[in-house]
């Protein structure tokens, strides 16, 4: 026989699992008799009738009694068999069967306690066996009748107390692949009978066999649902290095893990007891028409994390962090549920807590609204139980001393919901709670939510003592750490934290080193625990490469200065007219009219019309100005079929479209709500759901956490980097039918290197080139003792109160901190620093205005002396900067490191107290006034599409966070003149004559007279026809020809008109208006 014969893989395969070795689960699998299945019934008939008698020899005596002891076995049998088509193979596994006067279970999954010797014996006594060459129809005979061929053969069955619950068909990659095991179970292993048109009890949905392998000696798929044709089957493999598929396997086949591992025998009925679930709900907890039903099972990668981190977490007990890196595309859902459940099933394994909760409450951090009621049903199917899980609400976890979230911790629900708003509460409730110091928390951030900022970071500044920057954005990931930097020794609460893209201060609190026998080094630094890339995640087809089809544009443009010169601080300038040339009219609706047609042409007709798109602009001003010149294009091109949303925070004030119509008054600001009046009570994601709305415009909301299948286009005006560009472009990258595993992604801003440099890190397993210098403290705090603010006298006496005050809170004495003795202490410091920033603004402010009168009557001496004493006055102005920027890196380095090493430092601890106070007492306001461009005028204007790319990606590694003290850019005084200059030099070569916008308007009234002799024009203006209408008629073909006779006096403008046509729409469209207002004008309308 040769040796890449199926046989030989299929006798391998039995062999590995009839000899695995022993294990809590005693008993070995046993290789069956083909001939001793019962196709009919769909049982191997003494393996459930031995378990029966084994287990419940009592039920089973009294069924011997009922029915006679020769036909108990038969009727037995027919029982089972009618229930699980009834009922399903799942119900049955976990809740037993009944029939009138008998009820028994057939399965009993590994207990929780493993001290319960009976519940320990009666799982010992499960038997699993695997049979080869199976008949699997018992219409095999009516088949061979009528057609004069049989039904076919399976190579592999695995059975759980004779009930079949996988099935397996083999390939060896020597003479077919995985692929060809995948068209024999879509053609020939059909659930209805081709012949008779009668279900297939061992193929049919949830009847008997629970999940499918096509199984070759490389590669693994699977599927829970077989359909004929329409059958999919999902990649069941390892992963090889970062990517799809398995790594060879020096010791055997590369796809010897699925018996090696998930069906052996612990594993297998741990899937079958803990993981495996029907879906019989939709992702809005609506029920399901039965034909729709599905059943989960576990991917490798979930089943491999789970595992591990359930089996780590038993062995560490409480007190441990676990960072795990899972794609987008990794059903981080279900593999929170499962992790959710086990880990409230764990019990303390010894000890004097033995068979104790090892977790009192296991608190899930996401704003995944269909999580609790997922976690609600899938856990229903395992335990039978309600009330196991509690969902804190926003409104809810507000009230006053969070009363209601204390009674969740205190009570009898193990698992507790909350979102990023409430989680800070919760942390305020462990915090002050008394009965809840001794308790152990697990706590799981889902990072697929919205970031935060506003009320939530305030709360979570306040319980955590955290340091926020104004409008920071907060991530479950941001507050999962901060959550850790302020509770350095708790024991009590151990963190698993999902995310896609794990930022350096994450991987090193959160992440564990490479080689944990190693010391850190350069080559030794942190990295997740369990990794499931988005390598493989695309590779497997699971979500989408977003860059695949990725076009840049160029923009460029020159500007016009119309008012008197001044010297004004170059960054600021540079900064504001960048600001007025996003939010210029022009710049915005040139790439309205791109994003408009590209939408209409290449996406409106995806996904049979469905295929939505997003735009991403750069501010919530620019938000609200796209909103309404896209609506004012749409109306205007008379784009009925499209319709637009717009979403962003709290209000913005925009004087100069103060008059949008939807506002009941021209003061109000805009909102969201006045913004979108088409609403109509939906919130925005559900609307954007639906087939009214076919564009949503946003600045920073839904750039994580939205979740909507059906996008399938970008159009991008905002710069992106780094995590943040990662998130906000793989709102993209989800697979939806139809969707042909292309998107697009026009991008007006960013650079496809930056793009590229963003997704390298995440593209497969994130890490860091080095480790943070745990040093680095001493610097700091040394340069910041150089610079004489304070003395080590006042850190001392300050400290010696704070703490006092800290001890007398702790033994209730007193509720909180008092300001006032602190203040009285740190006032000098405060003083000492502001007074020397003061004099040093004032002296370089006298001086520039000494310099620039010296400049005016050319007294170059004069100058000379005043620059010498200017440098001198900026250097000490950097100086104190470089204070300012010292402490906060203290702050934030000291918060940090301190989850990494142990100081053991009362000098450090008492610096970082005293200077957390100071550091709000150093703010100085900016006294330079402010920049007026009103003169400004955008004279020239270009955009056009550069380059589609489809670029590779190669890992990165992420660099830690910087502990180097800037001082920040001195203010440098330019002439707006030549700051305006300066930014068009950038542009020489991009832009030409013909993209003055003052020349095409100026080209376009020169068109006028041509025009006006057109009489039939003339008459469908005067007869007050709207644009659109006149746009229909026989204006358009007038224009061409009145520009077709300049070509020999404009030829470049004339030219790129001709060749262009959305150029020309536009052109046309807006000269129409100029040409209509002079007919008003001379009265001949």
């Amino acid at each position: 026989m040769k040796p890449h014969n199926e046989i030989v893989f299929e006798t391998d395969i039995v062999r590995d699992l009839i000899s695995s070795p022993e294990t809590l689960f005693s008993r070995p699998y046993i290789e069956g008799n083909p001939e001793n299945f019962d196709a009919e019934l769909g049982l191997y008939p003494e393996d459930l009738i031995a378990y029966i008698k084994t287990t419940q020899s009592e039920e089973y005596e009294k069924l011997a009694k009922k029915q006679g002891s020769d036909k108990a076995d038969v009727h037995l049998l027919r029982e089972v068999s009618r229930y699980m088509d009834t009922n399903g193979c799942i119900h049955s596994l976990r809740r037993g069967i009944e029939f009138v006067g008998s009820k028994f279970r057939l399965v009993q999954f590994q207990p929780d306690n493993l001290s319960n010797q009976k519940a320990k014996d009666q799982y010992d006594a499960n038997i699993l066996r695997v049979v080869r060459q199976i008949r699997y129809s018992p219409y095999h005979q009516e088949m061979l009748t009528k057609t004069g061929h049989g039904s076919g053969i399976i190579d592999l069955v695995i059975f759980l107390n004779g009930i079949p619950v996988a099935s397996l068909e083999l390939k060896t990659d020597f003479t077919q692949s995985v692929h060809h095991a995948i068209q024999q179970y879509k053609k020939d292993r059909l659930p209805l009978n081709p012949v008779t048109r009668k279900p297939e009890p061992l193929l049919s949905f949830n009847k008997r066999c629970i999940v499918h392998f096509a199984v070759s000696t490389e590669e693994v798929y699977m599927t829970t649902k077989l359909e004929g044709e329409n059958t999919l089957f999902l990649p069941f493999n390892r992963g090889n290095g970062d990517g799809a598929g398995n790594s060879p396997n020096p010791n055997g086949y590369a796809s010897s893990y699925l018996w090696e591992e998930v069906l052996e025998k612990e594993t297998f009925l741990r899937i079958l007891g803990r993981f495996v679930h029907l879906q019989n709900k939709d992702t809005e907890g609506r029920k399901l028409k039965p034909e729709q039903h599905t059943i989960i099972f576990p991917r490798y990668h979930q089943l491999d994390a789970v595992k591990k981190l359930i089996a780590t977490a038993t062995s560490e007990g409480p007190g441990h962090r676990y960072l795990i890196q899972h794609s987008a595309g990794s059903g981080k859902s279900n593999s929170i549920a499962w992790l959710t459940h086990q880990l409230a099933s764990l019990t303390v394994q010894k000890g004097a807590k033995q068979g104790e909760r090892l977790f009192r409450n296991i608190i899930v951090i996401t704003d995944r609204t269909v999580l609790d009621s997922q976690l609600q049903d899938t856990i229903y199917q395992f335990d039978h139980q309600t009330g196991v899980v509690n969902r804190i609400t926003r409104e809810e976890g507000s009230g006053s001393k969070s009363q209601q979230l204390t009674e969740a911790l205190t009570g009898n629900s193990p698992i507790i919901i909350v979102t990023i708003q409430t989680f800070p509460y919760i942390l305020e409730a462990i915090q002050k709670e008394t009965s809840l110091k001794n308790h152990t928390f697990a706590v799981i951030a889902d990072e697929a939510h919205s970031s935060q900022t506003g009320k939530t970071a305030s709360k979570l500044k306040e319980v955590l003592q955290a340091e926020l920057k104004d409008e920071e954005e907060l991530s479950a990931e941001d507050i999962l750490r901060m959550s850790v930097e302020s509770r350095k020794t708790a024991k009590n609460i151990s963190y698993f934290a999902f995310t896609a893209t794990p930022k350096p201060a994450t991987l090193e609190i959160f992440g564990r080193l490479k080689f944990p026998d190693q010391p850190k080094s350069k080559e030794n630094t942190p990295v997740a625990f369990h990794v499931y890339t988005m390598q493989q995640a695309i590779e497997e087809g699971y979500i989408l490469n977003v860059l695949k089809n990725y076009t840049t544009y160029d923009v460029a443009y020159k500007i016009a200065n119309q008012s008197r010169d001044k010297e004004v601080d170059a960054k600021k300038a540079k900064s504001k007219i960048n600001t007025w040339v996003r939010l210029h009219p022009h710049n915005i609706t040139q790439k309205i009219a791109i994003i408009v047609e590209h939408y209409r042409s290449n996406i409106r007709h995806m996904l049979d019309g469905a295929a939505k798109a997003m735009v991403v602009t750069g501010s919530r001003k620019e938000a609200v100005r796209y909103k309404i010149e896209l609506d004012k294009y749409l109306k205007e091109k008379n784009y009925s079929d499209i319709h637009a949303l717009v979403a962003f925070s709290g209000d913005v004030i925009d004087e100069e479209y103060a008059n949008f119509a939807h506002k009941a008054n021209t003061k109000d600001p805009f909102t969201e709500r006045n913004m979108n009046p088409d609403l109509k009570g939906e919130d925005i994601r559900t609307a954007f759901d639906n087939d009214a709305f076919q564009i949503l415009l946003v600045a920073n909301k839904f750039l994580t956490g939205f979740d909507q299948a059906k996008l399938c286009a970008m159009y991008i005006d905002k710069t992106l980097s780094g995590v943040d560009c990662v998130q906000a472009l793989s709102r993209l990258n989800r697979v939806y039918p139809g969707k042909e595993k292309i998107t697009f992604i026009l991008d007006f801003v960013n650079k496809i290197t930056d793009i590229v440099e963003a997704f390298s890190p995440f593209y497969k397993t994130t890490s860091l080139s080095d480790n943070s210098d745990p040093n680095a403290i001493f610097a700091i705090k040394n340069a910041l003792l150089d610079a004489r603010i304070f003395t080590l006298e006042q850190v001392e006496e300050f400290a010696k109160e704070y703490f006092s005050q800290a001890e007398n809170i702790r033994n209730k004495k007193k509720s909180e901190i008092t300001q006032k003795k602190l203040n009285s202490i740190i006032q000098n410091p405060k003083l000492v620093f502001k007074t020397r920033y003061t004099n040093a603004l004032n002296e370089i402010r006298n001086a520039n205005e000494i310099i620039e009168q010296a400049k005016q009557s050319k007294n170059n001496t004069s100058i000379q002396d005043v620059q010498k004493h200017l440098n001198s006055m900026k250097e000490i102005k950097s100086e104190l900067d470089r204070f300012k920027s010292g402490v906060n890196k203290f702050i934030d380095l000291y918060e940090f490191m301190t989850n990494i090493v142990d100081y053991d430092s009362q000098e450090l601890e008492k610096l970082y107290v005293f200077l957390k106070f100071l550091k709000e007492l150093l703010k100085i306001e900016d006294l330079d006034e402010g920049i007026s461009l009103a003169g400004l005028v955008l004279s020239h204007f270009r955009i056009h599409r550069k380059q589609i790319w489809n670029p590779k990606l190669d890992q990165k590694e992420l660099d830690p966070d910087s502990t180097t003290i800037s001082a920040g850019m001195d203010k440098k005084k330019e002439l707006l003149s030549e700051i305006i200059d300066s930014i068009n030099e950038l542009f020489d070569g991009d832009v030409s004559e013909s993209d003055a916008i003052e020349k095409l308007n100026s080209f376009g009234l020169s068109l006028e007279p041509e025009i006006m002799k057109n009489e039939e024009v003339m008459n469908q203006m005067k007869a007050g026809n709207s644009k659109e209408q006149i746009m229909l008629g026989d204006y358009p073909k007038a224009l061409t020809h009145a520009i077709m006779n300049t070509l020999t006096t404009n030829n470049d403008l004339s030219s790129r008109l001709l060749s262009n046509n959305l150029l020309m729409d536009k052109f046309a469209r807006s000269i129409l208006e100029v040409f209509i207002e002079n007919l008003k004008q001379t009265g001949n309308t």
